[in-house]
């Protein structure tokens, strides 16, 4: 679920209904260090896992994010390769990157040796591209050949937006291009996130055999529900 209402506390009733992560958007939003902070501990204590989307690389941000338990890294509107092998760059210990280390909150304060949690960041897979134009489209090949790639999520309604369709997400051309980004995942063997947005469109990316969805947006959600509930006490 993508987080759009800061709070500690809704993070906590994502996990206690079900769901597997949330990403806390920084894209779109103003929020605060110490917000993201107050939100990943939530994620920690209910159990869902916390990602973070960015509106552009920042090796520094990405390195205190980590440091700070966030597990994954949404890389929002990813257009070439050098873009993700930065912030590869930033999520990896040497030799795979340049990250720097610390002895803060991620290792118990000292409680896991800096050598065991350096080997046991560098078995992560904490970059997730998010493909939202042509140009990302078009780079997604030479994305994918890049280790260290935990998953390529899918941004139809901005794609849509970057090739003059408007903002229509269901668009034919769209759809095609979802199918061709999920095929060179499969070759790839890099996870593809599919963002289903009616139900037929689930029901075809199961019989792929695609197993990671976004779900949406929390606000948008809220939003619909409380009308609705509004509408049918209106009604009776």
């Amino acid at each position: 679920m993508l987080n759009s209402l800061p709070s500690p506390l809704l993070c906590e009733m994502l996990a206690f209904a079900g769901y597997d992560f949330v990403i806390l958007d920084l894209e779109h939003l103003l929020r605060s260090e110490d917000d993201i902070m107050h939100c990943v501990r939530a994620c920690e204590a209910a159990g869902i896992s916390p990602w973070l989307r960015m509106a552009q690389v920042d090796e520094k941000l990405i390195g205190r994010a980590l440091d700070a338990g966030i597990e994954a890294i949404v890389l929002s509107r990813t257009e070439s390769a050098g873009q993700v092998q930065r912030a590869l760059d930033a999520a990896f210990f040497p030799p795979l990157g340049k990250r720097g280390i610390t002895g803060g909150r991620i290792t118990g304060f000292g409680r896991l040796p800096l050598p065991d949690y350096i080997e046991l960041a560098n078995r992560q897979i904490p970059i997730i591209p998010m493909i939202e134009s042509r140009a990302g489209v078009d780079a997604l090949s030479e994305i994918l050949q890049l280790p260290g790639v935990g998953m390529i999520m899918e941004g139809a309604l901005d794609l849509a937006l970057d090739l003059g369709l408007g903002p229509d997400p269901l668009n034919p051309q769209i759809w095609q291009t979802l199918q061709d980004m999920a095929d060179a995942c499969l070759r790839a063997e890099v996870a593809f996130c599919a963002n289903p947005r009616t139900a037929e469109q689930n029901a075809l990316w199961r019989a792929r055999g695609v197993r990671s969805f976004l779900a949406g947006e929390d606000r948008g959600l809220l939003h619909n529900a409380l009308k609705a509930r509004l509408h049918s006490l209106q009604q009776q």
